[in-house]
């Protein structure tokens, strides 16, 4: 493993205390000097905060940790993390789901693609492929391909995988102004934020993807105490749906005053 330039990864955490695994993270941190974590706590109601404190004063110049007054929810905890991570003088940020459902050991693959190439952003991809470890309920993975072809169509771009938590993009101006303003979706806002860079490129999406990477990750698993439930699959389909009014609508004039602040 080659040493990776300055990167940061924002961790949303919401009631995460007894899933959060600490050693992963800290190990990380050991492995690579370059490597840097911001912990967003999302108005959780439990002891989050405090182990993310503690975790801080084992490494202060490693680790931040923003502590949100409520739950704005997973969206609003990465926008706000990414803003941050932004301003510091790191050369590749990201976001990984707290719980590690992609191992954060996939940090440094997707560092040295965007080393490597002129990539600007590496997607993990689930994808169930022979000598890969994608443990996913049944009902989950056929839900996820329905909602990633709807995805794909909505975004024009050949993705196969929009929502699995972890992205690391390079670090740019254009990174501020697609996180610059609020999304209107939470549970899809990784749809709308891959919208949002030919929106504000004003570019065509074939154009703006063909230096986006997906990553088909060598092991994922569900892990227990999920906060997705059934009825958020629904409110996934609706989202969608309102996306596609703010994209291939009169509407998009409006959201394109809105993003440009």
């Amino acid at each position: 493993m080659g040493a990776v330039r300055k990167t940061v990864i924002v961790v949303p955490c919401f009631n995460e205390e007894k899933r959060l695994d600490r050693n992963a993270f800290t190990s990380a941190l050991q492995k690579e000097k370059d490597l840097f974590f911001i912990f967003v706590n999302d108005g959780s109601g439990d002891k989050t905060l405090g182990l993310l404190e503690s975790m801080r004063k084992e490494a202060p110049s490693r680790i931040s940790v923003i502590d949100l007054e409520k739950n704005f929810g997973k969206a609003e905890a990465v926008r706000r993390g990414i803003l941050k991570a932004i301003e510091g003088p790191y050369e590749n940020v990201g976001y990984w789901d707290a719980d590690l459902s992609t191992p954060i050991d996939a940090v440094f693959r997707f560092c040295n693609i965007l080393e490597t190439t002129e990539t600007t952003l590496v997607l993990a991809s689930r994808v169930r492929l022979l000598g890969r470890r994608v443990d996913r309920k049944l009902s989950r993975h056929y839900f996820g391909r329905v909602f990633a072809t709807f995805a794909s169509l909505l975004l024009r771009i050949s993705v196969y995988d929009t929502q699995c938590g972890a992205k690391i993009f390079r670090n740019g101006p254009v990174l501020k102004k697609v996180f610059g303003r609020p999304f209107k979706v939470n549970w899809t806002f990784d749809v709308e934020m891959l919208a949002r860079f030919h929106i504000i490129e004003n570019k065509s999406p074939e154009e703006i993807s063909s230096k986006w990477i997906e990553y088909p990750v060598e092991e994922w698993a569900d892990v227990k105490g999920s906060k997705v439930k059934g009825r958020d699959f629904i409110k996934s389909g609706l989202e969608l749906c309102y996306l596609f009014v703010c994209l291939y609508t009169p509407a998009r004039k409006g959201y394109e005053i809105y993003l440009r602040g």
